[in-house]
Parts: C-alpha cells; sequence; structure tokens
C-alpha cells in the first residue's frame, strides 16, 4: 500500500492529505487508503459544522502520533472533505509507520 504517496515533507514536519467523511457512526482514522486520489480516508463522528469535524480531526492525529494538537494545523482543505494536514516535527517515515499501524 503506497501511503508514502499522501505524505510530504514541509519544512519542519510533513503534510498528509486525507479525505474525510464527517458524520459517520464511528470514528476511525485512518480508515483506508485511496490509491487514485492519494489520500489517507477517515471517519469521523462530528458534523462538518462550525469546525466540529476538523477540531476532531485535529485530536484524533494528536492522540495516534502523540503530539500536542497546536503542532497540528489544517493547511488547506478547512471547508472541504479533502484536506492536507501539517504535523509539526513529525516527519514523512514516522508519519507512515504510525498510520500502517492503524490500518
Amino acid at each position: 500500500m503506497p501511503i508514502r504517496d499522501a505524505i510530504h515533507t514541509k519544512g519542519n514536519g510533513c503534510i498528509i492529505d486525507f479525505e474525510i467523511n464527517p458524520g459517520s457512526s464511528k470514528l476511525v482514522v485512518p480508515s483506508g487508503y485511496n490509491i487514485w486520489r492519494k489520500r489517507v480516508e477517515g471517519k469521523l463522528t462530528e458534523s462538518a459544522q462550525k469546525g466540529k469535524a476538523n477540531d476532531q480531526l485535529i485530536q484524533r492525529l494528536s492522540h495516534i502520533f502523540q503530539i500536542n494538537s497546536s503542532s497540528i494545523t489544517i493547511v488547506a482543505g478547512a471547508k472541504t472533505t479533502k484536506k492536507s494536514v501539517h504535523l509539526e516535527n513529525v516527519y514523512p517515515k514516522t508519519a507512515e509507520d504510525v498510520l500502517e499501524q492503524y490500518l
């Protein structure tokens, strides 16, 4: 599974490209990998209103990468299901290893 195609080096960390499904019955991040869109998939229980889904995504990533939520920024797609998220001080190989543990 070429999950590394969704992870890019950026400054002092990496950017991970996601495709998010808000309003799901279960919280599952990551839930899969879309090889055609080259995005990590995720399911969030929060609705896509008033930033609730974005906040839940940040909290989930904070938990699985064991970093402070202030080190995570949505750099693109804050109002869409396709998001790019910057993780400060998390490098691509580490991100790949962590995400693959959950797939």
